[in-house]
């Protein structure tokens, strides 16, 4: 099995390396060839990802932990490349691979037209690659390397148009925000290997109960808990890449990148990173009382917060975009609450209805002719009846519809954290509550917007409406049935049957799942139970708000926003955030280069240092020069008074 486990991550390198130097290199390698030599690597990695799932599964396979390759031994401690191979692995790379495939194979329509075409390939090949690596590595060091190179291609890929001035400025900020995190982390890091002296997770977890009691000085006279201290580290990292506020304003703009590159980085692949270490981490966070409060409050405030911004968004990306940042606050929220097995699950879950989601808007932008502002469509329902229905599948399974798959996951979430007993949990609970009513009313306000009501298009887009081509509806299709079935099928086994085993680690003080799973009945009596939650009452009422308000009634919305001037507001203006970065951030940080060129720059090194080195020479110079006169008496009276001076020293030393 060890060839099968470096298989899945090698064979997209192979084609990232092959459509990359190649593409580049031998113009002769054609457009087929690099797309067909990239789907095949992920292909490949999909089908031994099936291969390990089985095996950890059906197959009765025990973890596998081992190193494939050390890096180097330093004072005892081994840098290595490893895997961990367990059923977390196994499903984090059966859905990373199959979201990736879905979307290579998307990818062939969406950018048939693209000079870049190879280049792309290339760039979401070696993506793919670096979310293999990172979900597998079994060490710290690993970890971080996918969690950097994912961060880097996620560079590449959202200015993949960088002749666009936005699509720069958006990968830059993507960037940078990271940088933000990815400080946080690597301390976490640094603080792991100085307090356990070993970057292995087998090593680390099984000291991490022995240091609960340990403590740190981070300022003199304040004592710190060192597993909090590490906790809280690698929980910024998580806020970096997967978008938790404030760390969250990256997310939006990264929309500039072609939408298939949307679909892999916001569904299942990058933005989900964070909640997949935390999950992983499991042996410590459980530990640390003060770092699941922060994980929980966070992801509470992100939830809501940034669902409301899809509600005043135009830009049909920029809607999904907004509901992936809410979602991964759901997804926190589940971590904060111990609740590890539900957070993977809505991953897992929202990895398939959300890229569908993204796949059906890159769809209508195609047919729109790369049009993305909804008040510009409408109507699209009789034109694309494939992207509709997929589509309105994807929206049923985010707003949690009994049935779908984003039911199960989301309903659970909810449900643990209203047990949850710790700091933090009553504001969640109705953080995340409120969030249903929310996500329904943005979620259909773009399904009405886009798909019914009267045509806003123009007479020559309205010409030329017509169906996406197989190789964009297909992946939507395939997409569409997991969105629907995958929830009831597995919610069982995943979050009451103990099918993560050892993966996730709970306390049992803190095992709010467990609670859950007794009153459990199987996944279609808790489908019909539903009607009597307020989770379903507070969808539907989203989605009867959207059809009033955008179906029925659109002066609604301009009155709406009149009475609630103020949120609306706070709202178009994003709460602000990007303006305080630019303003505060940004602005300061420039204002401090300034300050240290002026200062430290100007006066000190060249003023000081450098030209006032060059003054004094100057001015001993100017003195030296007096006394070379020229004349042989002023010399000899100076040799007389130097031989005077040389004699007294001597006769003092004789005394």
């Amino acid at each position: 099995m060890r060839y099968v486990y470096l298989g899945i991550p090698l064979a997209p390198l192979l084609g990232a390396v092959i459509a990359g130097l190649f593409g580049a290199f031998w113009p002769r390698l054609g457009r087929t060839a690099c797309h067909t030599v990239t789907i095949l690597g992920v292909a490949v990695s999909f089908a031994l990802s099936l291969v390990v799932l089985w095996e950890q599964t059906a197959g009765g396979g025990e973890p596998w932990n081992g190193a494939v390759y050390t890096w180097m031994v330093s004072d005892g401690i081994r840098f290595e490349i490893g895997f961990l191979i367990d059923r977390l692995t196994a499903l984090m790379v059966t859905t990373v691979t199959f979201v990736s495939l879905m979307v290579h194979i998307y990818t062939i329509g969406y950018m048939h037209d693209d000079p870049g075409y190879n280049r792309f390939f290339a760039y979401i090949a070696l993506f793919t690659f670096s979310m293999l690596m990172l979900v597998m590595s079994n060490n710290f060091l690993q970890l971080f390397f996918g969690w950097e190179a994912v961060g880097l291609v996620s560079y590449l890929l959202i200015g993949f148009w960088f002749r666009r001035e936005s699509a720069i400025r958006a990968n830059l900020k993507a960037f940078l925000v990271n940088r933000v995190g990815d400080f946080g982390f690597i301390l976490g890091i640094a603080a792991v290997l100085a307090y356990f002296h070993s970057l292995d997770y087998a090593d680390v977890f099984a000291a991490a109960p022995m240091a609960r009691g340990l403590t740190m000085e981070i300022w003199p006279g304040v004592e710190w808990q060192v597993l909090t201290v590490i906790c809280v580290l690698l929980f910024i990292g998580a806020m970096g890449k997967s978008a938790q506020v404030p760390l969250h304003v990256w997310l939006p703009d990264s929309m500039e990148g072609p939408t298939p590159i949307s679909a892999l980085i916001h569904a299942a692949t990058m933005v989900t990173a964070g909640i997949f270490m935390v999950a992983r981490m499991s042996p410590l966070y459980e530990l640390s009382e003060t770092a699941l409060s922060v994980v929980l409050v966070v992801g509470a405030v992100t939830a809501f917060a940034t669902g409301l911004l899809g509600l005043v968004q135009h830009d049909i990306k920029r809607v999904v975009a907004y509901s992936t940042l809410s979602q991964l606050g759901y997804m926190a929220v589940a971590l904060g609450a111990s609740a590890y097995a539900a957070a993977i699950f809505h991953l897992m879950t929202h990895a398939f209805f959300k890229a569908l989601l993204f796949l059906a808007a890159g769809s209508v932008i195609i047919a729109m002719h790369h049009e993305q502002d909804m008040r510009k469509m409408g109507g699209l329902r009789r034109y694309m009846p494939v992207t509709y229905w997929t589509a309105l599948v994807g929206a049923l399974a985010l707003i949690g519809t009994p049935g779908f798959s984003g039911f199960y996951s989301k309903e659970h979430i909810i449900e643990a954290v209203h047990g949850a007993q710790r700091w933090g949990a009553e504001l969640a609970y109705w953080a995340v509550l409120a969030g249903v009513f929310v996500t329904a009313l943005y979620t259909f306000r773009m399904f009405f917007l886009v798909f019914h009501g009267r045509e806003r298009m123009d007479e020559h887009t309205r010409a030329h409406l017509r169906e996406s081509p197989r190789v964009v509806t297909v992946p939507l299709v395939l997409l569409a049935i997991p969105s629907v079935a995958i929830g009831a099928l597995t919610v069982e086994p995943l979050l009451f049957g103990g099918w993560f085993g050892e993966a996730l680690r709970v306390a049992p003080e803190h095992d709010v799942l467990a609670t859950l799973g007794a009153r459990f009945q199987g996944a279609w009596a808790y489908a019909l139970h539903a009607v009597q939650t307020p989770p379903f009452w507070l969808a539907a009422a989203g989605v009867a708000t959207a059809a009033v308000v955008y179906l029925w009634r659109p002066a609604l919305a301009g009155v709406a926003a009149r009475l609630a001037r103020p949120l609306y507001i706070a709202l178009v203006n994003k709460y602000w955030a990007d303006d305080f970065n630019e303003i505060v951030v940004a602005g300061g940080a420039r204002a401090l280069g300034r300050l240290l060129w002026k200062v430290g720059d100007v006066i000190l090194i060249d003023g000081a240092l450098v030209n006032g080195t060059a003054r004094l020479v100057g001015m001993v110079a100017v003195v030296a020069r007096q006394v070379q006169t020229g004349y042989l008496y002023h010399y000899a009276f100076a040799m007389l008074v130097g031989l005077l001076a040389f004699v007294s020293w001597l006769l003092a030393l004789t005394r």
